[in-house]
């Protein structure tokens, strides 16, 4: 069982920068892809970015490329996702979540294919 700890959720003005990070405990960790979805008010939940352990690769979705990126750190099994200039629409409950042997790609980039999920952390953005 993949345990999380997800952290870096909060209230942010619109504008500013945020970094969410969620490390997993897993005897590999470098068999996984970690990745980030959220859930706004009222909304289906989406993904956002991913990245696989093995190689780094990683996939940001369109609606936040050029303001969020994703990184790893194998060693610490952590991955973070850097939010900047963020907007109201931002605003959601942020989820990790972790697949073994899953690969970090677009057309494969959907919450079906996660199993391993954390509990979410909030992020609200004020205009």
């Amino acid at each position: 069982e993949v345990q999380f700890d997800e952290s870096g959720g909060g209230l942010v003005q619109a504008g500013g920068s945020l970094r969410l990070s969620c490390t997993i405990s897993a005897f590999t960790f470098a068999d996984y892809t970690i990745a980030w979805f959220r859930q706004a008010p009222g909304k289906e939940r989406e993904g956002v970015a991913c990245i696989s352990s093995y190689d780094g690769t990683t996939y940001i979705v369109d609606s936040v490329k050029g303001r969020f990126t994703i990184t790893g750190d194998n060693a610490r099994h952590t991955a973070t996702l850097h939010m900047n200039i963020v907007t109201p629409e931002d605003t959601a409950v942020y989820y990790c979540a972790a697949q073994r042997s899953f690969y970090c790609q677009p057309e494969r980039f959907d919450e079906l294919n996660f199993h391993n999920w954390g509990q979410g952390t909030q992020v609200t953005v004020s205009s």
